[in-house]
């Protein structure tokens, strides 16, 4: 078997030649820590322009104070327009009468409870000559002129009120066994003339022709009436006996003079007594 020849191995190199300055010839190629890097350019796009928030927000409250003025002075158009075509007036309302028919109060130093009824007629005209009032249900009460203790509440039907029209409304405010502030309780005097509020509550439209406005809350309020308590009922008539062992009844004694005049003023408002009308207006809970 023949032998195998093998090529000779490549002797390593000579060292480099050290240069003058005693330091080993640089390398080629250098190394990356000596390449000259030249930085990529990327352009880059324009600076946009930001209108600052403050900017936006008076533009935008400018804006709005613009539309508030032109509507404003669109409804003052409108509304001139309406005076001057329809003359409108407010309803009126008076009181005609109101009598006490009842009242009773018990003398509790702790709970005093209150019984009584008042009857009373108002009066509503409307002036108007073209514009009619559609009125729903109100809602009457009564309280007393010095502490509000409350007397009773009523409800009257709604009606609609055709323009040059008188309706007269009748109603009995009443409350029956309501327990009462012992400190107000003073107001309500079993004898003698005390003043009394009266309140209706009610919402009203306005309509001309066919046009119908939406509904807004009304109350009607009456201050400075008066009124007298009933008088107490006359006694009973006493049992007399005779000589023959027969009852018999004694007749009851007449009414006296400040007796007739006490009954004769349980009806006050003879005089009318004329009532405000408030316009209520709701905003969500409040009510002005």
């Amino acid at each position: 078997m023949a032998d195998r020849v093998y090529p000779a191995a490549k002797p390593n190199p000579p060292p480099a030649a050290a240069n003058g300055n005693g330091a080993p010839p640089a390398s080629f190629p250098a190394p990356k820590s000596q390449m000259y890097q030249r930085p990529i350019y990327r352009p880059q796009a324009p600076a946009k322009r930001r209108r600052s928030c403050r900017c936006s927000f008076c533009c935008c409250f400018c804006w709005a104070l613009l539309v508030v003025i032109l509507l404003a002075l669109l409804a003052a158009v409108a509304g001139g327009a309406f005076y001057l075509l329809y003359r409108p007036h407010r309803p009126s309302f008076t009181v005609s009468s109101v009598r006490l028919s009842s009242l009773n109060l018990t003398s509790s130093a702790t709970a005093p409870v209150l019984t009584d009824a008042i009857s009373l007629t108002v009066t509503a005209r409307n002036p108007n000559k073209k514009v009619v009032y559609l009125y729903d249900d109100f809602t009457l009460s009564a309280a007393t002129a010095a502490n509000a203790l409350p007397l009773g509440s009523a409800t009257v039907p709604g009606f609609t009120h055709a323009a040059g029209n008188t309706t007269v409304l009748t109603a009995t405010i009443a409350s029956n066994a309501v327990t009462v502030d012992p400190s107000a309780s003073g107001d309500v005097k079993k004898s003698g003339v005390f003043s009394v509020v009266l309140d209706a509550d009610t919402s009203a439209g306005v309509r001309v022709g066919s046009i119908k406005t939406n509904k807004i809350g009304i109350q009607v309020h009456c201050e400075g009436i008066k009124v007298t308590p009933p008088p107490p009922p006359p006694p009973a008539p006493k049992k007399v006996k005779g000589k023959n062992g027969t009852v018999s009844l004694a007749p009851a004694p007449a009414p006296s003079e400040a007796d007739a005049t006490t009954t004769k003023g349980a009806t006050v408002s003879t005089a009318a007594h004329s009532c405000t009308v408030r316009v209520r207006v709701k905003i969500w809970r409040w009510t002005f």
